[in-house]
């Protein structure tokens, strides 16, 4: 049986910070768009800001379908799986935006993630999602799985770039700057990243 939570807090918000994965979902407008699910992990990227808003940190990558979809419409889904332990899935369904290298907010929402060295993964933006339904579920056909570890390539692989490689990295990308569906992706040249 599911179950509907007023806030994200105590256990719940335990459990979300505990998991080294979860996913996000988005969608154009458009009922023919593409419609994009993608994982997300590395310890210290992920922050619960309030008992109302999360936010976790955009690195770089081959396409930016979650930022377009978020600039176009804001609609957003988390999901949390427990791949060891009690059997648990949580979704925050809410309204997303992404907080650019160049907003005055971008600094001080770096700042509740001190575990991440900006520099390392090509940060492109602070994703911040305000939850408008928190809904548990039991998982019980999720499979139970052992975590290891962070993967250690993409930092190795972004780590040598500075804000003018990758800002020309991004561009060569065909769906960094426009979506897949050709919304507006990236804004670029990319920022310079705040000292």
């Amino acid at each position: 049986m599911g179950k509907t939570y007023e806030r994200i807090d105590g256990r719940l918000r335990a459990f979300i910070e505990s998991q080294p994965l979860f996913f996000t979902a988005t969608a154009p407008l458009s009922a023919d768009g593409t419609v994009n699910l993608s994982p997300k992990g590395l310890k210290g990227s992920f922050a619960v800001l309030d008992e109302h808003t999360v936010a976790y940190l955009d690195f770089a990558g081959s396409n930016a379908e979650t930022i377009a979809h978020l600039r176009e419409n804001g609609r957003i889904t988390l999901m949390w799986c427990a791949f060891q332990g009690p059997p648990n899935i949580v979704r925050v369904h809410g309204r997303g935006e992404p907080v650019f290298r160049d907003d005055p907010r971008f600094k001080g929402l770096l700042a509740r993630f001190p575990d991440i060295d900006p520099t390392v993964h090509g940060l492109r933006a602070v994703i911040v999602v305000t939850a408008e339904l928190v809904r548990g579920t039991c998982g019980y056909a999720v499979p139970l799985m052992a975590y290891e570890a962070d993967r250690n390539l993409h930092g190795k692989r972004f780590a040598r770039e500075d804000d003018a490689s990758l800002s020309a990295y991004f561009t060569k990308k065909e769906h960094v700057a426009t979506s897949l569906d050709g919304l507006p992706g990236l804004p670029l040249p990319l920022p310079p990243a705040p000292v």
